[in-house]
């Protein structure tokens, strides 16, 4: 079969990347020698503070406050041994019934660890009309404490939908008061409503955390020069990861060989260090952001380049190539043939196709080459089985998109979240995540995953939800299949920005789950759990109120710039 090269092709025009070759190359001579040992002092010195206090009840808030200052600051997993001992003390000693101070860090603080403590601890903030008491209307920092832990709320909890709104309604008053005004509370509450600290990523979390803690009074010196320590330590890292995996993106002259693609590797290294910052997960990063990368290139090349008897032909190959590597029915000695091989006999079946397909098909290749060697010096190369078979399903919604948009066909709202959920790439790039993690990640781990579990699928939901949103009428500009925004319009025959209420409330319906989801899942350890939130996170960044990632402007350039450029001043 011969495929017309003089047809009219669905191209989109996305904008350039707008940062060169800076990230190329990198300077080892940045790295940060010779700190090593004072962070080491520094930790054996806030980890003795945080053990000499744990057995003194007296104590117990401002041990409480240290652990989220540890946490906020984005240095706790140097001290996971100590946070979790501490936290398992306090709900061995109280339960649900919290006797210290600062109520609401507490409340957050043991949720976002896993301990499913009860909301009931917040009914002594109301008067018996079922009114929040008036001395808290007034206590600024008692009404941002409430609101953040509101966000670990789950379904049901209505004391805590209600004392969202409450603390949303008399902080948005605050910040509006004359008497506030260019204070640093009505900056810090202006930040807090735009974006809840549950919703942040944990680099830019810690970044401007470190910059707000610095300033208060009762600011631990130790603490807050470890913090400044840190970020720059790994920033230096995370600096030699991006120069690694660009060079790789920059073997395949993108810009230059798939001009029709967003040329977005700096981005989806931001997007992967969002999932995974610390320095265990280098491989994982790295890899993860060569996935999203490659999955940016598929989106493009079936949305905005293909037309649908070339997807066919090049997604059969794609599926021959997942068969002879992981299909259980396969013989064992013909799947553990090397991939380069394979990629010589799975080849030919593109030659009908754009040499552009044959490119994208080798970046895919050698995405999986690349952590297959990685894989198998850790015991643990069949794990590529379970991201290979991911990734097909993937493709495969992406061909039934493609269909769809080919007979110019509207579906269902039950038909389109049944193939777009798995097409927003969500479950995809979570499976791909696990690769090389550790010990941590079981073949339970992927068959778990692969089930769309509820946890995953809430993420799924959300992603694919704010995608739509944001990205809905540029693609319509052109042929592309119906969005869920066109779907639910025709189906319930409602306004357009009726769908947009609809959709952003399903986007706090997703989170609201995620944290039932999180609390329920006793048998997922909780670095899987947040591979999940932290994608979630991301999508906070990225697609909230525009497509920062198609359409990268000052903030995410300003973002990616504080995190992997601009090291922090002591």
């Amino acid at each position: 079969m011969s495929v017309q090269e003089n047809v009219i092709r669905p191209t989109a025009n996305f904008p350039p990347s707008v940062w060169g070759d800076q990230f190329l190359t990198y300077d080892e001579r940045e790295d940060q020698a010779g700190l090593e040992k004072v962070v080491e002092d520094l930790k054996d010195k806030l980890r003795q503070e945080i053990l000499g206090t744990l057995n003194v009840p007296t104590q117990h808030t401002n041990l409480l406050r240290l652990i989220d200052s540890i946490q906020r600051l984005g240095i706790a997993y140097h001290f996971e041994e100590e946070v979790d001992r501490t936290l398992h003390h306090f709900y061995d000693t109280y339960g649900d019934n919290w006797t210290g101070g600062a109520t609401s860090i507490w409340f957050r603080v043991m949720r976002q660890q896993g301990f499913f403590v009860s909301s009931d601890v917040f009914k002594s903030y109301k008067d018996k009309n079922g009114a929040f008491k008036e001395p808290l209307e007034n206590d600024v920092a008692g009404l941002l404490e409430l609101y953040e832990a509101t966000y670990l709320r789950v379904p049901g909890e209505v004391i805590l939908d209600d004392a969202l709104a409450f603390t949303k309604a008399r902080l948005d008053d605050i910040s509006n008061d004359p008497l506030w005004r260019n204070s640093i509370v009505s900056t810090q509450i202006i930040e807090a409503l735009k974006q809840p600290m549950h919703k942040r990523v944990p680099r830019l979390e810690a970044l401007r955390y470190i910059a707000f803690y610095q300033q208060q009074a009762s600011c631990n010196e130790s603490l807050l020069k470890l913090a400044k320590l840190d970020f720059n330590l790994l920033q230096s890292l995370h600096k030699k990861e991006l120069s690694q995996v660009y060079k790789w993106w920059k073997g395949f002259e993108v810009p230059t060989n798939l001009a029709y693609a967003r040329n977005r590797m700096v981005e989806c290294y931001f997007w992967s260090l969002s999932v995974f910052f610390e320095p265990k997960y280098s491989q994982s990063r790295m890899f993860l952001a060569k996935v999203i990368s490659v999955a940016t290139i598929l989106d493009d090349t079936y949305d905005a380049y293909g037309i649908y008897e070339e997807l066919e032909i090049f997604t059969a190959a794609l599926h021959r190539y997942t068969m002879r590597t992981c299909h259980p029915l396969v013989s064992f000695q013909f799947r553990r043939l090397p991939i380069k091989k394979l990629f010589r006999w799975s080849v030919t079946c593109l030659d009908a196709l754009p040499e552009k397909y044959k490119l994208v098909y080798r970046m895919l290749l050698s995405l999986y080459e690349d952590m297959e060697k990685i894989l198998t010096k850790m015991g643990k190369a069949h794990h590529l089985n379970y991201i290979r078979e991911a990734m097909m399903e993937y493709i495969g919604c992406y061909l039934k998109e493609a269909k769809w948009a080919n007979e110019e066909y509207i579906p269902t709202m039950e038909e389109h979240k049944e193939v777009t959920t798995v097409s927003s790439g969500y479950k995809f790039t979570l499976i791909a995540s696990f690769a090389a993690m550790g010990d941590v990640i079981t073949d339970e781990t992927f068959k778990w995953a692969l089930t769309m579990p509820p946890l995953a699928k809430a993420c799924c939901v959300l992603c694919r939800v704010m995608d739509d949103i944001v990205t809905h009428k540029e693609e319509q500009e052109r042929k592309h299949v119906a969005s869920g925004i066109q779907c639910y319009m025709k189906e319930f025959d409602v306004t357009e920005q009726h769908v947009y209420n609809v959709f952003n409330t399903k986007v706090e319906h997703a989170w609201v789950e995620m944290n039932e989801e999180s609390l329920k899942c006793k048998d997922v350890k909780l670095p899987i759990i947040m591979r999940v939130i932290n994608l979630a996170r991301a999508m906070d960044v990225l697609y909230k109120n525009k497509d920062h990632y198609t359409h990268v402007g000052p903030e995410l350039i300003n973002h990616i710039k504080s995190l992997v450029v601009d090291p922090i001043m002591a």
